[in-house]
């Protein structure tokens, strides 16, 4: 049985006194309980009692902003997509109660499946079920925004009119927060995406970090669930496709924290990717070159926060000091694909 120091942030006992006087009778042992590695954020934890198994999710350790880490919305928005072809775990409590772990909370059901991370993992499944996988997600990302936010709830989980704009406005505002050194292009690439922000078909709900390893792929290769909500919110849904096709550049624009999936064989083109979204969704995708750059000016400014902390000696580990290489490819692919955009 694992105790607290291999947990950190979860208290068992506590977790089972809470969930034995919440939801009595669901759990029959002893708890036990592993740390799901891969989190960039939020910290997650599989636990069972020897019979069934369970996910806890609450905010990683330490101070930080509420509205960041808001176990309550992620919640809310699972929750109402459960219903839907939207393939999302089933929640079964939300605790904002910080007595009981030291932070907001929420348990959901356990669901089998593969969050695919490398180019090797998809070679080993050859090329068929490789391009299928990837269809699937897009399928997937489909039915997300097919959602109508109002008939599920979610009417007000965002602010959707201006939220190109706002959008711009906050990455921008990253940027001018981490500036120690001169990028070159990166106020050209902003300043290029201000001048030209399309208007947004009517909003969906947006997952914000749409992309392979944060879902579930069952053994039958299909999307089992999808996962990481904390950026969900009311917007653009061009912009969960920009993104999608901006991670599948990884290796020419050095985004190591992103699954190296997309380069393997089989994995569909962005051409193909683009094509699947547009005839099944029935979107508008002949400004979806804007998004595309958006989303590389978006990864930019994250990388060039991550770089600026570093050098601040705010940011503790190994791989960071490769960081900041890795902004000006994002800056150049964002402008190429602009001058693209007719």
């Amino acid at each position: 049985m694992a105790t607290r120091e291999d947990l950190p942030g979860l208290d068992l006992e506590r977790l089972r006194a809470h969930v034995d006087e919440r939801l009595p009778g669901l759990l029959s042992g002893p708890l036990h309980g592993t740390v799901v590695q891969g989190g960039r954020s939020n910290l997650t934890y599989v636990v069972g009692d020897g019979t069934g198994q369970w996910v806890v999710r609450r905010p990683p350790l330490g101070h930080v902003l509420p509205t960041a880490h808001d176990m309550a919305r992620e919640h809310r928005v699972i929750t109402a997509l459960h219903p839907t072809p939207v393939p999302v775990p089933e929640t079964l409590l939300l605790c904002q109660d910080t007595e009981v772990l030291g932070a907001p909370f929420y348990l959901m059901e356990f669901v089998p499946g593969t969050p695919y991370r490398s180019r090797e993992e998809m070679v080993a499944l050859g090329e068929q079920r490789t391009r299928d996988i990837a269809l699937a997600l897009v399928d997937t990302l489909v039915e997300l925004h097919a959602v109508d936010p109002d008939a599920v709830g979610l009417g007000d989980f965002g602010r959707p009119d201006g939220f190109l704009e706002r959008q711009l406005r906050r990455w921008k505002k990253q940027l001018d927060a981490s500036r120690s050194r001169e990028v070159p292009g990166i106020d050209r690439l902003h300043d290029r995406l201000a001048a030209a922000v399309p208007v947004s078909p009517p909003p969906t709900v947006v997952h914000g970090d749409f992309r392979l390893d944060n879902v579930l792929v069952g053994a039958d290769d299909r999307i089992n669930a999808v996962l990481d909500w904390e950026m969900s919110t009311l917007g653009d849904p061009l912009t969960d496709v920009a993104l999608l096709l901006a991670y599948a550049e990884r290796d020419a624009v050095n985004l190591g924290f992103v699954s190296s999936a997309t380069s393997a064989p089989g994995y569909p083109n962005s051409d193909e990717v683009v094509s699947r979204y547009a005839e099944r969704s029935g979107r508008d995708v002949s400004k979806l070159n804007w998004y595309v750059g958006f989303a590389f000016f978006k990864l930019a400014v994250i990388l060039e926060g991550i770089y600026f902390r570093f050098t601040q000696g705010k940011t503790v580990g190994e791989g960071f000091e490769k960081v900041g290489a890795g902004v000006a490819p994002l800056v150049a692919h964002g402008n190429e694909i602009l001058k693209e955009e007719k």
